[in-house]
């Protein structure tokens, strides 16, 4: 409860095991309610590229973006893979600072849509490139977005009704989602899945349990040890970056969004927590990430104690 309030946390829940160990809310946020993810559905998103390559949709994550987004021909994504927009390594400028009115990450919300373009596309093919394809990790939400319009474009979907066929359903959550839209209708695949609490820890347990549902995978084999090992440098001594999630060198991994969202996952310990918070110190706030982090440690560390007690 004491570390809820530091944080800020209007909901955190600590699933052990399959099990509810920890569960509690604030600030007028209940088991009911909806909370946005910001770039937490990042990890979703990935997990529906997945999907879509199981179902043959998506042929190789080595094809070119513009293969499946002609409108990015001729731009700097003309040499940019499936893969380097997982890993965020496309080597495209961008500017994600979230307090720069003059940044991309803000810009595209103010920005014209062109007729019969995807809005992501006519956007992102703008950009020049800064370094060359696969050699410099940069966070970028525009390229997660362009892998949502990847995925309505390849299935011929939408990303809802393919995340309430491959995700939600399998999960069994409880209440329903909602997604925001672009400027050209459509879901923005790198930001503002809003949904509850415990369905946010569902996902976090089809990851732990391997995205099985009834005993069918719905990714290709391996896949999840592909995604959330790390696949780029991100200057960070332990931790790296896979698929859309944040990983670390001890086998953990999380899903993370601005304001304090996210979804840890250690799967040696069959451990999940998830947290919907609002940091007080801005949208990435270094002292609150640090002290999430150090909790992190101590709910490992508790349940190592825990499973070296005597049997009873």
């Amino acid at each position: 409860d004491a570390h809820m309030a530091r944080q800020r946390n209007a909901g955190l829940i600590i699933l052990h095991d399959g099990k509810i160990r920890f569960e509690r809310y604030a600030r007028g946020y209940s088991a009911e309610g909806r909370w946005t993810s910001f770039s937490v559905v990042k990890s979703m998103t990935s997990t529906l590229i997945g999907a879509a390559i199981r179902d043959g949709a998506i042929k190789s994550l080595d094809d070119g973006i513009a293969d499946y987004l002609p409108g990015l021909r001729g731009s700097a994504y003309d040499d940019v893979s499936i893969r380097h927009l997982l890993t965020m390594t496309s080597g495209v400028a961008w500017n994600e600072a979230y307090d720069d009115p003059a940044a991309d990450v803000a810009r595209f919300w103010s920005h014209t849509p062109e007729p019969d373009i995807d809005p992501w596309v006519g956007y992102m093919r703008k950009l020049e490139k800064a370094a060359p394809s696969g050699s410099v990790w940069l966070y970028n939400t525009g390229e997660t977005n362009l892998l949502g319009s990847l995925i309505a474009r390849a299935t011929g979907r939408t990303l809802s009704a393919y995340m309430s066929e491959k995700i939600w359903q399998p999960c069994g959550m409880e209440r329903d989602a909602c997604w925001i839209l672009s400027l050209g209708d459509t879901e923005v695949g790198g930001c503002c899945l809003s949904a509850s609490l415990r369905d946010y820890a569902r996902f976090g347990q089809f990851i732990v349990d391997g995205f099985a549902s009834n005993g069918s995978t719905i990714v290709p084999d391996g896949w999840i040890d592909e995604a959330t090992r790390k696949q780029a440098d991100i200057g960070e001594a332990g931790r790296g970056y896979g698929y859309q999630w944040w990983t670390n060198d001890d086998g953990s991994f999380d899903a993370r969004g601005i304001f304090g969202q996210g979804i840890f996952i250690d799967p040696q310990r069959k451990l999940v927590i998830v947290s919907n918070a609002n940091w007080a110190g801005g949208a990435r706030d270094p002292v609150a990430s640090e002290a999430r982090e150090n909790f992190y440690r101590e709910v490992k560390n508790a349940i190592d104690q825990e499973a070296a007690l005597p049997a009873k």
